[in-house]
């Protein structure tokens, strides 16, 4: 108890004798405070460096002014790059391993996981092994051989030979339209070292027909597939607008046979000339497999119709080599400067002759051509006639005035088709061959004039006109009364069955494209 007593006062001293310290030191450390503060205010190290410049305090604060301005330099922080050490670069076991954890997996068909390797249950091949077939397309190009296109596919030499032979024996190999697509399908082969047998080679030689080459034991055989095609032309009729063009294309005509259409009808009347209310024809070539595709060809006839009469007709026809247009009397169609007035050889030329009724020289300002009695004498180019009637030993005469100075006269005939005034154009028939006048015999005194004066009509080179003429003429009314009895529209009428079956489609994509009737759908 004591004890505790004694502890507790020595405590109790203890806090006493540093509270007595602090009071004792206390007064010295207020003193020094005092004195630190009072020297700084008294040495005036911060004076306003406005006042008393250059003296001993100005000089004084532009010290601490040099001073703090070091001191804050060399503060002040470092703005160069941060260096810091470069990752490693990941090996490609690691970066399998990030990447199937990234979105990157889902362009390579969301692959993921590490990459494993092989146990010994891999076994490494010693050789590929063959496929047992191959199935290709290969495609015609324009000015290809049938033959290369087969050995580009791995055809060999002589079996396409073989088959290039085969196809030649049914249709022209020219005939094959480039661009046609040419099933192939080789068979297994026994070594590397040979090309792989043809099993089945199969395509559309022409619009009508499809061509296979199979392989039947070990020889390869041909069979046809023929195409069923309606030809029935495509006739467009309807009656002008306010445009001949875009009444065509409303009434269903195709755009080419249009422009066709008006090359034709601009060479025989002024477009202008045909008004609202006329009635155009149109006739195509228009050819409709069973297996749905279309063909559409060239402008076969060309017409128009006014106050219900065909004022004009003609129809494409096909003479030797060449096809030109001809109007529905059998009479071709004339092209170039100016064309032959009559359809015969020139029997005497410009210039001084022996007349061979008068007698004596004079000069021959014209050509005679030669030329039967009442064959028809045609105008030259369009024209006027300027004067139609008797003229002195010309006989029967017919003067054209064409513009721009230019006239031409035809004699000797034994009638006229036209009166004065009107207007004609070239190729119309002006009247007939005769021997009126001073002439020996039916025959064409025709002459050209410039500015009044006759020229030497040789000096203008003519177009032969070309004139149908018994069978041709007969074979050419014919086709053009075939053709003008097909109806408007006959040829867009669905197809008859024809009892044909349709072969099952080899692949599943062509199985659901099939109409209902199993024909591929028309597009």
């Amino acid at each position: 108890m004591f004890e505790g007593k004694e502890i507790g006062f020595a405590s109790a001293g203890t806090r006493g004798s540093v509270a007595l310290a602090d009071a004792m030191v206390m007064p010295l450390r207020q003193t020094a405070i005092r004195s630190w503060v009072d020297w700084i205010s008294e040495m005036d190290l911060v004076p306003d460096l406005g006042e008393d410049i250059g003296s001993i305090r100005w000089f004084r604060g532009l010290g601490t002014l040099t001073a703090l301005s070091v001191f804050a330099l060399a503060l002040l922080p470092d703005f160069g790059p941060v260096y810091g050490a470069q990752p490693p670069i990941p090996t490609e076991a690691e970066f399998e391993e990030a990447r199937a954890q990234m979105i990157m997996p889902i362009a390579y068909g969301s692959d993921s996981g590490k990459r494993m390797a092989s146990t010994d249950a891999v076994v490494a091949l010693a050789g590929s092994p063959e496929r047992p077939r191959i199935e290709l397309t290969a495609t015609l190009g324009r000015g290809d051989s049938f033959s290369r296109v087969l050995q580009r596919a791995g055809v060999g030499g002589s079996e396409a030979s073989d088959v290039t032979s085969m196809v030649s024996a049914v249709t022209s190999l020219s005939g094959i339209e480039p661009g046609t697509p040419i099933d192939i399908i080789l068979g297994k082969r026994t070594s590397k070292n040979q090309a792989r047998p043809i099993e089945s080679v199969a395509f559309r030689a022409r619009f009508d027909l499809n061509l296979a080459v199979n392989r039947v034991g070990n020889a390869l055989q041909l069979s046809r597939k023929p195409i069923f095609v309606d030809t029935t032309p495509l006739r467009v009729r309807g009656t002008v607008g306010e445009s001949l063009y875009r009444s065509a294309r409303a009434a269903g005509a195709p755009a080419s046979a249009i422009q066709d259409y008006l090359k034709v009808i601009s060479g025989r009347t002024s477009l202008s000339s045909i008004r609202s209310g006329d009635e155009f024809d149109i006739i195509v070539d228009y050819k409709r497999a069973e297996t749905g595709e279309v063909k559409v060809g060239g402008l076969l006839y060309a017409g128009v119709d006014r106050d219900g009469k065909s004022a004009i007709q003609m129809l494409k026809w096909t003479m030797g080599d060449n096809s030109q247009w001809f109007e529905a009397s059998g009479v071709g169609e004339s092209k170039g400067a100016l064309s032959r007035p009559v359809n015969g050889a020139v029997t005497s030329g410009f210039g001084m002759r022996r007349h061979p009724i008068l007698g004596y020289a004079r000069m021959h300002s014209g050509l005679d051509f030669k030329a039967s009695y009442g064959m028809p004498i045609y105008a030259v180019t369009d024209g006027t006639v300027a004067y139609v009637g008797r003229k002195g030993g010309y006989g029967n005469f017919v003067q054209i005035n064409h513009g721009g100075g230019l006239a031409s006269g035809y004699g000797h005939m034994s009638r006229f088709a036209v009166s004065s005034g009107t207007r004609v154009r070239r190729g119309q028939i002006i009247g007939y061959v005769g021997s009126t006048g001073l002439s020996t015999g039916p025959h064409l005194h025709y002459e050209l004039y410039r500015g009044g004066r006759a020229v030497n009509p040789m000096s203008v080179k003519f177009t032969q006109r070309a004139q149908l003429a018994g069978s041709d003429l007969t074979r050419f009314k014919g086709r053009l009364a075939n053709l003008k009895s097909v109806k408007a529209g006959a040829a867009l009428a669905p197809l008859k069955p024809t009892g044909r079956v349709i072969e099952e489609p080899k692949r599943e994509i062509d199985r659901l494209s099939q109409n209902s009737d199993g024909r591929p759908p028309r597009g």
